[in-house]
Parts: structure tokens; C-alpha cells; sequence
């Protein structure tokens, strides 16, 4: 007599609903879904009168503006500090059946979450914690094969090396004023005009209004395509179209996304820094995935960044055993 198959898993990717922090959520959970049936739900936490920005621990349930409601998923994933007050929660609320996940550092006390998925450049330790180097994401080969159909016709007739360029901005650890764009947009049209190849560049919704007039003014001569930030957005038809990637210094996310395509990754200078993304790029350098840009288009291979695959595989294992034990 045949066994009936479990139900599909039901996964919450959790997250305040901004782009760079909901794609972390998402692509866990996708991850995940890739490799048991799952059906994947987006929800999007926001806390009344501002009390989003108090510790996570003072911030009443009242104040919640969302769908956060029964029944629980099986598996809760969330990203960023707005999820914390309902994660810490969770488990509580379902009884312990949600297995209770949470990507970045929650800081504080671990013992709230089923698993942790933080950077390696945060130097988080605990037997719930799994470092990743990077952030997780939503890039596959499947979907940057996607994302390039939809550009084919504006990319194709494009020379090569196509180089695709992804700002950055203003963080509490970098900026981007003026003088440092001027210089970039410089010496990025130089290495561009060198190559022979074309220009794909796309900026964030953090790149300061002056540094993208800079760069775009200074790069629009070349041959390639700037984006105007008018939909559809091209940014992974970029990476998927590049044979070479410069990407700023300022955001994990970007750079993993860069890493995820197993292209050269040149990471550009910003003015300021900090330790935790020091550590973060030397990683990505000692894997042979990223190098300063020192001017020119370089040429070098590595096996693609997927530690978000990585990252499901083990959240799964921890997810069996403990059903098992329970």
C-alpha cells in the first residue's frame, strides 16, 4: 500500500519589504523550496507611530501594522531588525512547531531562533548559528538566464567585454560624495575604453542624486546602456550579460549577487570603510572570487558563490532532526 507524501512545507519569508532586505528572506526560503516542496508566502512587517526603531524587546505587539496571524508556517524566515520583535516570538506563539530562522545578526540573545544565518564577517558563534560568506539571494543560473531574455535585444549587439558596473551609496559605513565619483567614472571609462567592450550600469536606490548625475554624464559616451531607472529593471540581465563585474565596495548583497555569477568581481573603492566589511572583502579576495579594481579589466575564474543553497541544505537538516527528536 502506498505512502501518502507529506504536504508541501509552508515558508514565511519575513521582512519590512525593502528590496536588498526581503531578497535575503526570499531566497532562503526559495533555496529551501528548491529542495522539498514548499509553498513560499511574502510577508511584510511594519510597526505604528515609529516604534519600529525602538529595541526589539520594548516594542509592543499592538503596535504591529501587518498579516503577521495563524496558522504558523512550518518554517518562519526572516531579515532585518523590523522582523526581531515577532522571531523572538514565534516560537512561543506556535507552540514550538515553527522552526524559527533569522538571517543577519539579530544581536542580543540567540536563544530564540531555531537557526541564525549571519555573515562570517560578523564573527557571530553559537551551536544555532551558520555563517555564510555574504548574504543569502535569489540568483540561480535559471533565473539570470531568465532575467537576460527579457535584455536580449538591447544587450546583444553589445562588444565585448561587457562590464557591468553596480553603485553603491551612502551607508553608515560609506558614502560616495562628488570627487570620489568623478574619480570612479574616470577611471572606469578608461578601463571600459581599454578593453574594447561595452558599459552596463546600474545604480541603488542609495546612490546619492549628485554621484549618479556624476557617473552617468561622465560614462554616457560609451557603448552600453545606462539605466534610467524606469521598469523593468535590468540589474540581474546585467550580471547574467557580463563578463566582468565592478561593483562598489559599500553592500554585502551586492557583492554576493556579483560573486553568484562566477564572473571577475572588481570591487571599487568608496571613501570610509569599516572592520566588518574589511573582513567581509578580504573572504571574498582569499576565495579568488574579488580583487581591488586597480584601473583595468581583469580576467580570472571561480567556482560560483552559492551559499544560500548551502545555507537551505543545512537548515533542512536541522529542520529533520528536529521533527525527529520531537
Amino acid at each position: 500500500m502506498a505512502t501518502a507524501s507529506p504536504p508541501p512545507l509552508t515558508i514565511w519569508a519575513v521582512s519590512d519589504g525593502r528590496a536588498g532586505i526581503e531578497a535575503q528572506a526570499l531566497g532562503l526560503a526559495e533555496a529551501v523550496a528548491r529542495r522539498r516542496p514548499a509553498t513560499v508566502v511574502r510577508k511584510h512587517v511594519r510597526w505604528k507611530w515609529g516604534l519600529g526603531r525602538l529595541p526589539a524587546r520594548l516594542i509592543p505587539i499592538a503596535a504591529l501594522d501587518g498579516d503577521i496571524l495563524p496558522p504558523w508556517p512550518d518554517i518562519w524566515i526572516a531579515t532585518g531588525r523590523a522582523t526581531l520583535p515577532l522571531s523572538r516570538r514565534m516560537r512561543a506563539w506556535s507552540g514550538g512547531r515553527t522552526f524559527v530562522v533569522q538571517t543577519q545578526d539579530p544581536r542580543g540573545d540567540l536563544a530564540a531562533f531555531d537557526m541564525v544565518v549571519p555573515p562570517e564577517h560578523d564573527e557571530r558563534q553559537g551551536p544555532n548559528v551558520f555563517p555564510i560568506l555574504g548574504a543569502p539571494n535569489r540568483l540561480t543560473p535559471q533565473k539570470l538566464a531568465d532575467e537576460l531574455g527579457a535584455f536580449r535585444a538591447a544587450i546583444d549587439p553589445l562588444p565585448h567585454p561587457r562590464i557591468a558596473v553596480i553603485v553603491g551609496g551612502k551607508s553608515r559605513a560609506h558614502d560616495l560624495p562628488p570627487d570620489r565619483a568623478g574619480a570612479l567614472a574616470r577611471d572606469i571609462a578608461d578601463a571600459v575604453e581599454a578593453s574594447g567592450g561595452s558599459l552596463l550600469l546600474s545604480f541603488t536606490r542609495r546612490t546619492p542624486a549628485e554621484a549618479r548625475k556624476i557617473l552617468a554624464e561622465a560614462l554616457k559616451g560609451l557603448p552600453g546602456i545606462i539605466w534610467d531607472d524606469r521598469p523593468p529593471n535590468p540589474y540581474f540581465a546585467f550580471l547574467a550579460a557580463a563578463d566582468a563585474v565592478l561593483v562598489t565596495e559599500d553592500s554585502t548583497n551586492l557583492a554576493t549577487d556579483a560573486a553568484a555569477t562566477g564572473k571577475p568581481v572588481h570591487v571599487l573603492a568608496m571613501a570610509g570603510g569599516s572592520g566588518k566589511f574589511a573582513r567581509f572583502h578580504a573572504a571574498l579576495r582569499a576565495r579568488g572570487i574579488a580583487r581591488p579594481f586597480q584601473g583595468r579589466i581583469e580576467t580570472w575564474s571561480y567556482p560560483p558563490l552559492a551559499e544560500t543553497d548551502r545555507a537551505a541544505a543545512e537548515l533542512l537538516a536541522r529542520y529533520d532532526a528536529r521533527r525527529i527528536s520531537a
